[in-house]
């Protein structure tokens, strides 16, 4: 009998069909303190890095976004205020939001009546690799801090692009790999001996934030993943390092 491929969750090697199963617990235990767990892997700076992105995304009036693994809203929220900020000055039509998780946890978290008010924003429980959209749906997709959780990523950047109008494009936003080394020394000595033990402290499960943690070192470095949405179809690809490379923001266009 033929054994099953494995793949990394973590450091750990799992076989591939446990890790939608295991991702999905880490995201049932994290989710009410989603927004806490960025604060603590960034340092605070998740929200300034979400705000560069915004900016570089540029959304435009009428248009209508896809965030992947987006349970909180944060890019959803900003991406339709940001463009009807653009419509008052010079009208169209307001931008829509679609925000797909595969966590249902993730989802039921992220609804805030207040911050919701006014907002044509849509909330669907959906699995990357299959994105529950047709063809040609989308002028944007984005995915933020959720790429690395994902079992196959080439199969889910086609799926991004499957999704996309002409002429759309594709965005995300990851923690990486700093090209310093002294940097990426300071972060690897906070990472991986401070978040864990803040998680277990604020949240209770150190386990969680073990594997978020140890996600970030699996995850391809910056020009490897620019391959990654070349090889997926995606062209004018290109990619912005934030905080020295604590976090990247990758582009590509679907032309």
């Amino acid at each position: 009998m033929a054994q099953e491929k494995t793949i990394d969750f973590g450091f750990e090697q799992i076989p591939v069909s446990q890790k939608v199963k295991r991702v999905r617990g880490v995201f049932d235990s994290v989710a009410s303190k989603y927004d806490l767990m960025n604060d603590a892997m960034s340092m605070g700076v998740h929200r300034v890095w979400k705000d560069m992105a915004m900016a570089k995304i540029n959304p435009q009036p009428g248009e209508v976004l896809i965030d992947v693994a987006g349970g909180t809203g944060d890019l959803a929220r900003g991406f339709i205020k940001r463009a009807d900020r653009v419509r008052q000055r010079r009208g169209g039509d307001p931008a829509k939001a679609y925000v797909c998780d595969i966590n249902a946890e993730m989802l039921l978290a992220g609804i805030d009546d207040k911050k919701d008010a006014g907002l044509d924003l849509t909330r669907v429980c959906g699995d990357a690799q299959y994105l529950p959209f047709p063809d040609n749906f989308a002028d944007v997709v984005t995915i933020s801090f959720g790429i690395r959780n994902v079992t196959d990523r080439d199969m889910a950047l086609r799926e991004f692009r499957r999704v996309l109008k002409p002429g759309g494009r594709f965005y995300c936003l990851e923690f990486s790999t700093p090209p310093s080394e002294w940097l990426r020394q300071i972060y690897d000595l906070y990472s991986l001996n401070v978040i864990p033990k803040m998680g277990g402290v604020l949240t209770g499960d150190e386990a969680s934030y073990q594997y978020l943690v140890e996600s970030i070192r699996e995850f391809p470095r910056q020009e490897k993943f620019a391959g990654m949405l070349s090889t997926a179809g995606f062209k004018r690809v290109n990619y912005e390092d934030y905080t020295g490379g604590v976090c990247a923001l990758h582009w590509g266009w679907n032309i």
